[in-house]
């Protein structure tokens, strides 16, 4: 797996299967199927963004879970200008908070890595954004720390593992997918 997407507006999954929930909404409902083909194509995509977003909704609903630490995004911003890092902290420690953004289109999804991460698109660029919890025994000068290197453009991988837990996890077992599980190599004992 190299991704696994939650949920997605930049390439609506599964186009084929909106209309034919179209086609039955409009059954349902005693509604004519528009005659006119661009205003059935019309209708048919206002049924699919109120749809996607209803799932979105329920995406927030499902994932109202509170971690035991505050959960850090870290950024990889598209802008005008070039690229930047940046960070933002989710202080709510809860996991729906992770899935609100102001950009034109978005797409959350778990990496090979086991991390949850976004895409988000606006007039400007691309953002990247990974999200972490940070593990139960760091201290707020760890943290500040990492928001440092994070604002710097320094920060690296060990350094994100090393006081943050990725929320891959919590996904897999609500979806019931498979995520990579590291093993930690054996040591020999002397």
């Amino acid at each position: 797996m190299n991704k696994y997407i939650i949920w997605s507006d930049i390439d609506v999954p599964n186009e084929k299967e909106y209309a034919v929930e179209y086609e039955s909404y409009l059954k349902d409902n005693e509604l004519q199927v528009p005659e006119n083909s661009k205003d059935y194509e019309r209708e048919l995509f206002e049924f699919i963004y109120h749809l996607n977003n209803e799932y979105l909704d329920d995406l927030r609903t499902a994932f109202n879970m509170r971690c035991d630490m505050p959960i850090i995004v870290i950024a990889d911003l598209g802008r005008w200008n070039g690229r930047v890092s940046g960070y933002k902290m989710i202080n709510s420690c809860n996991i729906q908070d992770c899935f609100y953004t102001d950009c034109d289109y978005a797409e959350w999804y778990i990496d090979k890595l086991g991390d949850l991460r976004a895409t988000a698109i606006h007039h400007d660029g691309r953002n990247n954004y990974l999200y972490r919890v940070f593990k139960n025994d760091v201290t707020d000068t760890q943290i500040e720390n990492l928001q440092y290197k994070i604002y710097c453009g320094t920060v690296t991988r060990a350094d994100i593992t090393r006081l943050t837990n990725r929320l891959g996890d919590v996904f897999a077992d609500y979806y019931g997918f498979d995520i990579y599980k590291h093993k930690a190599k054996a040591r020999t004992v002397r």
